[in-house]
């Protein structure tokens, strides 16, 4: 699409704006025809629960639980769980947004009270992953 066709389409949508009044600022548009071709929006984003987060650590792995402080290198975790090995998630990041498609196959120990970390990377879990994360059978050895 050329910035032609997108320059028409913002037009239009400028003149109903003007002309019958819709305010697009408060408008929920899941669907847009462009050239006689419908596109839907894909899905909503999954809202993250910005507490409960998974961190990757420089040297102790990753972890699992409720954010209860942060500084430049350091937090410190809630009711967390060590991600020791999971499966049905490719990634940390798909981890925090989806949970795991294979519990059964995860390694994931009990919780601990609280632990102190030095992280790399820390991401917020969705309720969907959260649920999964909690839901994985404790791995003992």
């Amino acid at each position: 699409m050329g910035l032609r066709n997108l320059c028409d389409i913002f037009r239009k949508l400028d003149y109903v704006y003007i002309n019958e009044g819709v305010n697009f600022m408060d408008a929920d548009i899941n669907e847009v025809s462009i050239n006689g071709s419908v596109y839907v929006l894909k899905a909503d984003k999954q809202e993250v629960i910005k507490n409960y987060v998974i961190i990757r650590t420089y040297a102790a792995g990753c972890h699992a639980g409720e954010l209860v402080s942060k500084n430049d290198t350091v937090v410190t975790l809630r009711n967390a769980r060590r991600l020791y090995y999971w499966s049905g998630a490719a990634t940390l990041s798909q981890l925090a947004m989806e949970g795991v498609s294979k519990p059964e196959k995860c390694k994931f120990p009990c919780e601990v009270g609280e632990i102190t970390l030095q992280w790399i990377e820390i991401i917020p879990c969705t309720q969907k992953a959260i649920d999964s994360i909690k839901g994985v059978t404790i791995w003992s050895a």
